[in-house]
C-alpha cells in the first residue's frame, strides 16, 4: 500500500451521511433551518443579555460565553455538510481539514470548562448565597471565562499536532461529515499507539476532570437544596440548576457516546449522529433551554419587546 503524508496530497474527501444520500435535498433544509435558528437565538441570548442590566449577573455572562461558543462551535462543521449536501463536492483541503479538526476540539474542550465553571458558580449561588456577590465578583468571572477560552485552546494544541503528523495510506475517505481524530486516525499507515494514547489522554482530562467538578458541585448543591425548609425554597433553588444540568446531560450524554464508547466498524454511522447531538442540535437547544425554563431570560424577553414596541410607536 502506498505510504504518503501531507506533503503528498492536497485534499481529503468528507463520506458524510452517504447511507443517506437520495435525502440530500430533505437533510438540507432541516439542517440549514437548525443552523440559522441557532445562530439568531444565540445572538437574542447575547444581545438580551448586554442590553438588560437586571442580566448582569454571574450566571448571565457564563450563559452569554456559552451563546458565543455555540455560534462558533455550530459554524465550524455546518456550513461544510451544507455544501457538501448541494454541491456533493465533499473534498476539503489538509489544511483546512486540521483547521476545523483544531477549531472543533478547541471549542468543545472549552464548552467543558465552561460547563465546569457554571456549575461552581450554581454552587456558590446556593450554598454560599450570602458572599455570592464577593466570590463571583466581576474580576473573577472575567479570569475565569478568559481561562476556559486559553485552556481550551492550548489543549486542543496537542492531538491537532500529533495528528498532523500521522502519515496517512492510500485513497483518503474520512468517514464523517467534519474532520475528526477517529475517522482520520484510521487512515494511517504506521503505529499510532502514542499518538492514541496521548489523544485520549488529552481529552479523558478534559472531559472528565471537569465532569467530575460538575458532578461534585451539584452533589453539594442537592445536599444543600436537601437541607431547605420550605418546598418553595427547594423548588426555587433547583430551578436555577435546572437549565445547566439538562445542557450538561445532552452534552456529555452525546459526546461519551462518540469518545467513550468501543469502536467498531457497524457504529461508524450511529457515532455520526450522536456527533450531531453535541454538534449542531446542543448549540440549537441552548438558548431554548435557558430561555424557556428561565423566568429572569423571558422577563427580559418581554422588557425588550416592549422597548422595540415604544419606539416604534415613536417613530
Amino acid at each position: 500500500m502506498e505510504n504518503l503524508n501531507q506533503t503528498n496530497f492536497k485534499d481529503f474527501e468528507l463520506l458524510g451521511f452517504f447511507i443517506f444520500e437520495n435525502y440530500s435535498p430533505v437533510l438540507f433544509t432541516i439542517f440549514f433551518i437548525i443552523y440559522i435558528l441557532t445562530l439568531f437565538g444565540n445572538m437574542v441570548i447575547i444581545l438580551l443579555v448586554y442590553y438588560d442590566i437586571h442580566l448582569h449577573t454571574p450566571m448571565y455572562f457564563f450563559i452569554t460565553n456559552l451563546s458565543f461558543l455555540e455560534i462558533w462551535y455550530v459554524t465550524t462543521t455546518t456550513p461544510k455538510l451544507l455544501t457538501m449536501l448541494v454541491t456533493k463536492n465533499k473534498k476539503i483541503s489538509f489544511y483546512w481539514c486540521f483547521a476545523q479538526l483544531y477549531m472543533f476540539h478547541s471549542l468543545g474542550i472549552t464548552e467543558c470548562n465552561l460547563l465546569a465553571i457554571m456549575a461552581i458558580d450554581r454552587f456558590v449561588a446556593i450554598c454560599k448565597p450570602l458572599r455570592y456577590n464577593l466570590i463571583m465578583n466581576a474580576r473573577v468571572c472575567r479570569d475565569l471565562g478568559l481561562m476556559c477560552w486559553i485552556i481550551g485552546f492550548l489543549m486542543a494544541l496537542i492531538p491537532m499536532t500529533l495528528t498532523s503528523q500521522v502519515p496517512f495510506c492510500g485513497r483518503y475517505y474520512v468517514n464523517h461529515y467534519f474532520c475528526d481524530i477517529a475517522p482520520l486516525l484510521n487512515l494511517a499507515c504506521s503505529d499510532i499507539t502514542v499518538t492514541v494514547t496521548i489523544n485520549r489522554s488529552v481529552g479523558g482530562t478534559a472531559t472528565m476532570f471537569n465532569l467530575a467538578i460538575v458532578v461534585l458541585m451539584y452533589i453539594n448543591i442537592i445536599y444543600s437544596i436537601i437541607k431547605l425548609k420550605t418546598n418553595r425554597g427547594r423548588i426555587k433553588a433547583f430551578s436555577t440548576c435546572s437549565s445547566h444540568l439538562i445542557v450538561v446531560t445532552l452534552f456529555y450524554g452525546a459526546a461519551c457516546s462518540v469518545y467513550a464508547s468501543p469502536k467498531r466498524p457497524h457504529l461508524v454511522e450511529y457515532d455520526k449522529l450522536f456527533a450531531l447531538v453535541y454538534a449542531m442540535f446542543t448549540p440549537f437547544l441552548n438558548p431554548i433551554i435557558y430561555s424557556l425554563r428561565n423566568e429572569e431570560v423571558i422577563s427580559g424577553l418581554k422588557r425588550g419587546l416592549q422597548s422595540i414596541q415604544r419606539h416604534i410607536k415613536e417613530r
